[in-house]
């Protein structure tokens, strides 16, 4: 398996909820982060994306779109606060960064500083999205990968353990993916990613691995080299 140094987990908010599926659960947070840790003392750089899905569907919503991303961002940074307690109870040095000014939270994101927390050995968490409305938190993870020259992109997925053809928990003849390329999730239209962020890891080269973080141990079997999920690239065959 490729040695990857310094990866984005991306966790969406339903990820951090639970059987509950909304709000927040402190046993499911204290077993993904045990996990994180994990993999934090194989010595790899670790930054986290965090939605918000969990406190706020802005889809569901029939107030104006940006209003409502506005809304989903500011439940991102409750989130992003709450995994950094767990992973500080655990004596793992953090920082939660926002898009969206609020020094008494939080620092403000600046790409240079981000990428010096990582290289003191500090977990970085980036909340509030990209601070603007009409962007997920997919397309977060993507742009933070390359800003802060990520190696990969860790995309945990709850009821899934990877990409289907069609969604697995509502179709039994749904078929399971082991590796994609970006252009085939666009073409087949898989509901993986939205695909301004499935465009700009294309654009850019950035792998992805999908995989189920309802058994967040899968973070560690991905390094340690077993085949976890559905990884995507550009090419497989060079």
């Amino acid at each position: 398996m490729q040695n990857y140094k310094r990866v984005i987990l991306k966790l969406s908010g339903e990820a951090l909820a639970g059987e509950k599926k909304q709000g927040l659960c402190d046993e499911t947070i204290k077993r993904i982060c045990e996990n994180i840790k994990k993999v934090y003392e194989k010595g790899v750089q670790i930054a986290i994306v965090v939605g918000g899905g969990n406190f706020w569907r802005g889809r569901s919503s029939s107030i104006d779109r940006a209003t409502s991303d506005t809304i989903g961002m500011l439940g991102t940074v409750m989130n992003g606060l709450r995994v950094q307690a767990s992973l500080e109870e655990m004596g793992i040095d953090t920082r939660v960064m926002t898009a969206i000014s609020m020094a008494e939270v939080a620092e403000p994101y600046i790409r240079r500083r981000a990428i010096r927390h990582l290289e003191k050995n500090r977990i970085v968490i980036f909340s509030a999205g990209t601070g603007l409305p009409y962007f997920s938190t997919d397309t977060t993870a993507a742009l933070r990968a390359l800003e802060i020259n990520a190696d990969l992109i860790l995309l945990g997925k709850t009821g899934t353990d990877g990409i289907y053809d069609k969604d697995p928990n509502r179709y039994e003849d749904a078929v399971k993916f082991d590796r994609l390329t970006y252009k085939e999730i666009l073409t087949k239209e898989l509901k993986v990613m939205d695909s301004t962020a499935t465009s700009l890891c294309m654009d850019n080269k950035m792998p992805i691995i999908a995989f189920g973080i309802d058994d967040p141990y899968n973070m560690v079997r991905i390094f340690d080299g077993e085949e976890i999920g559905t990884i995507v690239k550009e090419n497989f065959y060079v």
